[in-house]
């Protein structure tokens, strides 16, 4: 007997129990399920809601690879081992396997703990309230570890799992009820909950926690924490775009993230609109800090000075910004829904992003943030924006009746 016949005997044994959605979800992951639509108007689409998950984990797999690498190569360069290179795709320095070895194993873990713990809280879930198991795990799943330091404690991620899947999306109703973006909800949580964590100049390389007989061996800052001291972060322009910096698993490389952003813009997943106006907020107020540091009215010696002196389009390749724009930011359920919110919620994530990057140097990145807080008054955009339509087709409807 085949794995699909099995999965299908388990299914009709258990049709009508509590496990019921269990064998369902298994079911329709690895197979197309066989019910069909018997009334009502539909639509015959070659997609569902897991496919287009799962198109968004194809967008996210390059930028976890390319993370798995720079997380042993800044792990050796950190260490001294081997000398950092600029911009070198090529170079045999970073696509050494050791360097794959060491990333893989720091890496892999937090993606099966990720998974481990979130579907088992969605299977859970739909166990106890007798519903079918929902799909909106399967990416944030995936982008959790891409956004937390590589070293961070694998209990800890486990405790902001269960936190950010119960409070941040099962209270709400489960997926396509919540007001938060899960992945986002999760960070939120270890960021406060355990800041020398996620935070600080340590936490961003591997090994660059203090260790006994081991301390401070290696040196783990970011060019946000740099700059954020009026340092020198000392990193070429082509290294901050192709992601060979310190920084979160699978924040780093802005090339991989703008190819991720244009697939799924292409399959019409993604919001260009979001996208696009987020980047032009942050550039907006990047150009504001720039020009109050040309008109001197902020001195060198200020603690706002190295961020706001910031070449204002350099704000779009370092730090967490780009990822967020193009996969957090752009998510279906907790963005603006009308065309004309999604201009207004992403500039103001942009806009957002940079003003607390900027004045606030003990944790010099607002993307998290921004896109929490618009997440909250996207429905109050989107009210707004309806009724400035109904008000103007009013009026047009008085014109015409006068």
């Amino acid at each position: 007997m085949g794995l699909k016949q099995k999965l299908h005997t388990l299914k009709e044994k258990y049709k009508g129990t509590k496990m019921a959605p269990a064998f369902n979800a298994l079911h329709t992951f690895l197979y197309l399920p066989n019910e069909t639509t018997h009334s009502g108007s539909h639509i015959r689409i070659a997609d569902d809601l897991k496919r287009t998950m799962n198109m968004v984990i194809m967008a996210l797999v390059p930028c976890l690879i390319f993370g798995i690498f720079n997380a042993g190569y800044q792990h050796h360069v950190g260490a001294g081992e081997i000398e950092a290179v600029s911009a070198g795709f090529l170079s045999p320095e970073f696509w050494t396997l050791d360097n794959f070895t060491v990333g893989a194993w720091k890496v892999l873990p937090l993606v099966l703990v990720s998974y481990g713990v979130g579907l088992g809280i969605e299977f859970l879930f739909a166990v106890i309230k007798g519903h079918e198991v929902e799909e909106g795990y399967l990416v944030t799943g995936m982008l959790v570890p891409l956004i937390v330091p590589v070293d961070i404690p694998l209990w800890m991620l486990t405790v902001a799992i269960i936190f950010g899947v119960v409070i941040g999306k099962e209270v709400f109703g489960g997926t396509g009820m919540n007001i938060l973006n899960p992945a986002l909800t999760i960070r939120a949580f270890l960021f406060f909950a355990y800041p020398t964590w996620m935070s600080g100049d340590k936490v961003w390389v591997h090994g660059a926690v203090d260790t006994v007989g081991q301390p401070d061996a290696i040196s783990g800052e970011t060019i946000l924490g740099s700059l954020a001291q009026n340092n020198d972060a000392g990193y070429e322009i082509m290294d901050m775009f192709y992601g060979f910096i310190p920084g979160s698993v699978g924040e780093t490389s802005a090339l991989l993230i703008l190819l991720g952003g244009l697939f799924l813009i292409f399959t019409k997943i993604g919001s260009w609109r979001i996208m696009l106006s987020t980047t032009l907020g942050a550039l907006a107020m990047g150009l504001i800090f720039n020009g109050v540091v040309s008109a001197e009215w902020i001195g060198t010696g200020s603690k706002f000075y190295g961020l706001m002196s910031t070449e204002f389009w350099h704000h779009l390749l370092i730090g967490g910004f780009a990822f967020g724009a193009v996969y957090m930011a752009t998510d279906p359920v907790t963005a603006s829904q009308t065309n004309k919110g999604k201009w207004i919620y992403g500039f103001l994530i942009g806009f957002i992003s940079i003003l607390i990057r900027v004045f606030n140097p003990a944790y010099p990145e607002g993307v998290m943030l921004a896109i929490l807080l618009m997440n909250v008054m996207a429905p109050t955009i989107d009210h707004y924006v309806l009724q400035g339509n109904i008000k103007r087709r009013m009026k047009r409807l008085k014109v015409k009746t006068a």
